[in-house]
């Protein structure tokens, strides 16, 4: 029985994750939304704190807890796809605290996704706030320059999405996974 191949679709907020993760869905795979918008949608509708705006923790905390659950929840063979993934959110607590907590690195190490990240650049043409994303563009770009680099030191190897359309970033990620393979 084939195992899933768990993608992470990641990098610059506003950069067009959503749009190519709903391309991938239409087109039959596994996705799971990021948990950075469920959260804020949740927290907003609830009046809670845990917003990245309000209070940067909890709301790591809970886009890890959602991630873990997300990364276990893969059921089908073959690719699945996740916007997002515990390793951005562990990558933000790291810069906020300036180390890798030991619970975190050991879940960076038994939890492993395929080492292709792949990663939407900064695109300021399409970049858009809206009431789940008040991240300015020059902090989306400053997120995106520390994914890069956490991705590779948590040993993964980031691919850049080209900045096309929908159809030909699905194409060009699709043919990525082809050439690659899927090492775990």
């Amino acid at each position: 029985m084939t195992r899933p191949q768990r993608f992470i679709l990641s990098g610059c907020s506003g950069g067009g994750k959503s749009t190519l993760l709903s391309e991938l869905r239409r087109r039959g795979f596994q996705t799971f939304e990021e948990p950075g918008r469920q959260i804020v949608r949740e927290e907003q509708a609830s009046g809670g704190k845990a917003l990245p705006w309000v209070n940067p923790e909890a709301f790591a905390a809970k886009a890890i807890e959602i991630s873990v659950a997300s990364f276990d929840a893969a059921e089908v063979p073959g690719p699945v796809f996740y916007d997002r993934s515990f390793i951005d959110a562990i990558s933000y607590v790291s810069h906020l605290e300036g180390e890798v907590r030991r619970e975190h690195r050991r879940l960076i190490e038994t939890k492993r996704y395929t080492d292709q990240v792949f990663l939407t650049p900064p695109w300021p043409e399409i970049f858009q706030n809206d009431s789940e994303r008040q991240t300015g563009f020059d902090r989306a770009v400053e997120e995106y320059e520390r994914l890069l680099v956490s991705f590779a030191e948590f040993g993964y190897e980031p691919v850049i999405l080209p900045k096309r359309p929908v159809e030909e970033r699905v194409t060009f990620l699709l043919e990525r996974i082809s050439e690659k393979g899927s090492s775990p």
